[in-house]
């Protein structure tokens, strides 16, 4: 006999949910997001002595393109070692013995991962949308809910991904090996390449796209740029290129919809790798 997978998945969620708040990830993610959104607003006003104060809506912009590059790293390594942690300190021996499905776990590891990221984000963009009401600042709401929209695309993403690594990794330092390749390789690396290719040979606009599209963290910071400057001026004739041919809408959509679907292939091959490997190892 097994248990409904609802009661199975809420059980398993708050045991985890309670597992991130002891290891303070929520705390964690909080700060690191809070310290963003203040650095900017201290830029922006200590430029208000000569421009005056740009507005809360250059600073959701400066922050969420800082957060397209940070929360990468934060979501890879909040999932680095949940599955080969759970394998190599017995957990899954106790598991095993209860009747759930491996699924349910895993479903309440990724439901927990993606809230304990989202969630101080979205609390402090909330908060900054709030505040707008009270200043001499046009609506936010747009630019907020795009750059909402983003970065839950993108933390879907590499939540996914990092539990696929956590998952084919034999040891836990391996999974953090793994990890920290797949930051480098959507962050740095991706860009050199990019950069080098440019150098090299003349690209078309739209083959230049398509590479750094690919990037599912390019995708999300060309989705967030379209919300303020939607001629996308500063990318030259690429950027021409986006706002003529594909728009604002088409590109939210590229950066939302690529990463949802790389997140969803990377759960589907997790899931996969876990239903049929040996959990105790």
């Amino acid at each position: 006999m097994t248990l409904v997978p609802f009661a199975a998945q809420r059980a398993f969620f708050r045991l985890e949910l309670a597992h991130a708040l002891r290891s303070r990830w929520v705390l964690f993610t909080g700060v690191v997001y809070l310290l963003v959104f203040g650095a900017f607003i201290w830029l922006g006003l200590r430029e208000s002595s000569v421009l005056g104060f740009t507005g809360l809506s250059r600073v959701v912009l400066n922050v969420s393109n800082a957060v397209v590059i940070v929360l990468p790293l934060v979501a890879l390594v909040a999932t680095a070692q949940s599955v080969v942690s759970s394998r190599t300190s017995g957990f899954f021996e106790l598991f095993l013995s209860q009747p759930c499905r491996r699924s349910d776990w895993f479903v309440a590891v990724l439901a927990s991962r993606v809230l304990v990221i989202v969630g101080p984000l979205a609390i402090l963009l909330t908060g900054t949308l709030i505040a707008s009401a009270f200043m001499d600042e046009p609506a936010l709401l747009p630019l907020v809910t795009r750059s909402l929209l983003v970065t839950i695309a993108l933390t879907w993403a590499f939540v996914g991904v990092g539990l696929w690594l956590s998952s084919i990794a034999r040891t836990s330092e391996r999974a953090t090996v793994y990890v920290l390749f797949a930051w480098l390789v959507t962050t740095a690396l991706h860009d050199f390449g990019l950069i080098a290719l440019l150098l090299r040979f003349k690209l078309l606009p739209a083959v230049v796209f398509a590479l750094a599209a690919s990037n599912p963290a390019e995708a999300g910071r060309l989705a967030i740029l379209t919300g303020i400057d939607p001629e996308l001026s500063v990318l030259g004739p690429v950027g021409f290129w986006i706002a003529t041919t594909l728009g604002p809408k088409l590109t939210l959509l590229v950066g939302i919809g690529w990463p949802t679907a790389l997140g969803a292939a990377a759960v589907a091959a997790a899931i996969a790798h876990l239903n049929r490997a040996d959990l105790v190892g």
